[in-house]
């Protein structure tokens, strides 16, 4: 069936969020883990991004507030790297730095708006789904020169999030169209591509060069739970079903609304 709309994930997708941590993340290490080495900066942002505590899982399935699962993972990084315990009175300044520093660094990827224009300029419908709060991605959308796309779903919108195919539908549902028309865009394998393979739309999992998680990052709950072997296989979600593409300048030809961005 052709595809009528795409919906695209925010963050690594659209908005070079791994960018942004790794700098907020630089600024803590400096002030508040002082006794890590610079050449250990990879491990803290990989750590940060895969989430071991599954804190940003519970944000998004609506049983804490987004603050909380973030303080909650700063303590865990600093248990984890040996720094002095985070508390209620100590997050506050670490907070400051870090979430300071991480909307100041704010960027589009370099493929975004030209995958956005092109789109556009195909007649089908755009939006957003995201596991973030619409209006913290309304503003990130528009410090990094995308504010014209509209964020159709947050997690506030149902107080949950995705892999929850709800979600999904939801998107499909603003953006007109039936969710078979409808193609979703992340970076995420089995949270966002295999998730709205199963809620119906066409997945796609945008795997940038670099900007993968841990190893087996995806877990076996949920979406994914099926796969043999490593969740960021591409081979493993091709077969399962996924679009797999390594830039947004790909999408026209694998959705099938042209052969290119240039």
């Amino acid at each position: 069936m052709t595809i009528a709309g795409i919906l695209f994930d925010v963050d690594d997708t659209l908005v070079d969020t791994k960018g942004a941590f790794a700098r907020a993340l630089e600024a803590v290490r400096a002030e508040h883990l002082p006794h890590v080495p610079a050449e250990r900066d990879p491990e803290i942002l990989s750590h940060w991004r895969t989430d071991p505590g599954g804190f940003y899982s519970r944000y998004t399935r609506g049983e804490m507030d987004h603050v909380t699962q973030r303080r909650h993972r700063a303590a865990l990084l600093h248990e984890t790297f040996g720094a002095a315990p985070v508390t209620e009175t100590s997050f506050e300044a670490w907070d400051a730095l870090f979430w300071g520093t991480f909307e100041r660094s704010w960027t589009a990827h370099d493929d975004a708006r030209a995958a956005l224009d092109a789109a556009v300029a195909a007649g089908l419908r755009v939006g957003v789904v995201t596991n973030a709060a619409t209006e913290l991605q309304e503003r990130k959308l528009k410090v990094a020169g995308l504010g014209d796309l509209p964020v159709l779903v947050g997690v506030d919108t149902l107080g949950f999030g995705k892999p929850d195919p709800r979600v999904f539908a939801e998107g499909a549902r603003k953006l007109g169209i039936e969710p078979s028309r409808a193609a979703y865009v992340g970076d995420e394998p089995t949270v966002d591509a295999l998730a709205a393979h199963e809620a119906g739309l066409t997945g796609v999992w945008l795997d940038r060069a670099g900007h993968r998680r841990g190893p087996d990052y995806g877990g076996h709950a949920g979406p994914g739970a099926g796969l043999q072997g490593d969740p960021q296989d591409p081979e493993a979600l091709r077969a399962a079903g996924v679009v797999v593409l390594e830039t947004l300048a790909e999408l026209p030809a694998a959705l099938g609304y042209g052969t290119g961005l240039g």
